[in-house]
């Protein structure tokens, strides 16, 4: 009896000497740059492309792998790059909540790339153009009355939680930050690198642009520069609500921002990365905002807002100018990686 139960003792410990290997293998995969997309048309690959497939065909992303709580298939690269699609609006929380809290990745020295389509302000710039954000504002936590009902010295019928009128600075504990800053060294950076990148123009991009006579920005081919995106889950258009959001971020980040791209997400996005970042599975500083306009968000002075609002020209653009812009600084971040794994780049550092 004896025996048998030390050449049972035996079988099991050669079994499981034997799965320590297996076990090994399944470390979490280190990866040095997320990229964030929102959205893709169709298939990942071969066909009219969103905001994802640039980055698939254009790094490439070959690796597919499943990632509990993402609906679309995830992406990667044996080199360190991993791309997601976070889905829109409040999906966009799920999913980054869930790549954060996944235990198949490494991310705790990841640079994030979210890389999306947006409107302009065309006093910013012009359809076609990519902006590195420095400042992300959060548009949803707001009071609304109807437009139509609004007090005759009200500009509109949008103003903070807890305030009692437009353009002054409410509360939202328990609702937001409002404001986030992301590391202006990294994002001067990012900026200084890709400055110089050449964005596609055509005539349908010079044809979309023509309306605006008064706008500077807005009349100039597609150009790299910094300004800071709005977040709101609800879709908006039209020459009160720019004015709006100009107002808003100016007021949320005492001055310092300039309302320049209009997206859905990157609230969200920015929320879930502040709510993990004492977590250390992701380093915080280490985020950058890319968005690339695909429509003014607001008509040329004059024109009625309808009937059309989005253009398929300018999102072609707009889909385009992601990859050519951001992919240039994960390729930077990739090459680089001995360095840039153990600090943030800097203009005038190498």
């Amino acid at each position: 009896m004896r025996a048998w139960i030390l050449r049972t003792l035996v079988a099991l410990a050669a079994l499981f000497g034997a799965a320590a290997p297996a076990l090994a293998a399944d470390k979490p995969i280190p990866i040095k740059v997320v990229v964030v997309t929102t959205f893709e048309i169709g298939a990942d690959t071969g066909d009219v492309a969103g905001e994802f497939q640039p980055w698939v065909e254009g790094w490439p992303l070959k690796r597919e792998i499943k990632v509990p709580g993402i609906r679309h298939v995830a992406r990667y690269s044996d080199d360190g790059v991993l791309a997601i699609v976070s889905d829109m609006r409040g999906r966009t929380r799920e999913s980054v909540a869930a790549l954060i809290l996944s235990n198949q990745f490494d991310l705790t020295k990841a640079y994030w790339i979210v890389s999306g389509i947006a409107g302009v302000d065309p006093a910013s710039a012009s359809v076609g153009s990519a902006a590195w954000a420095r400042y992300v504002v959060d548009a949803d936590p707001i009071y609304e009355v109807d437009d139509r009902e609004i007090p005759a010295d009200w500009p509109y019928g949008l103003y903070s939680n807890d305030a009692d009128r437009p353009n002054v600075k409410g509360k939202a504990e328990g609702s937001s930050a409002m404001v986030w800053t992301l590391d202006r060294g990294l994002v001067d950076w990012a900026y200084d690198l890709t400055k110089a990148v050449v964005l596609p123009d055509n005539p349908d991009l010079q044809k979309l642009r023509a309306g605006y006579v008064k706008e500077p920005q807005a009349l100039r081919p597609p150009f790299v520069l910094q300004g800071d995106a709005l977040g709101a889950v609800r879709f908006w258009h039209g020459t009160h609500r720019t004015q709006w959001a100009r107002d808003w971020v100016k007021l949320w980040t005492d001055g310092a921002g300039t309302f320049t791209m209009s997206d859905c997400e990157d609230q969200g996005i920015l929320d879930v990365l502040d709510a993990h970042a004492d977590s250390g599975r992701i380093d915080r500083r280490r985020v950058l905002v890319l968005r690339t306009a695909s429509n003014y968000t607001r008509p040329p002075l004059g024109e009625p807002t309808f009937p059309r609002v989005l253009h398929d020209d300018g999102a072609k653009a707009a889909f385009e100018a992601e990859f050519m812009v951001g992919g240039v600084v994960a390729r930077d971040l990739v090459k680089n990686w001995d360095r840039r794994a153990l600090a943030l780049p800097k203009v005038g550092a190498r």
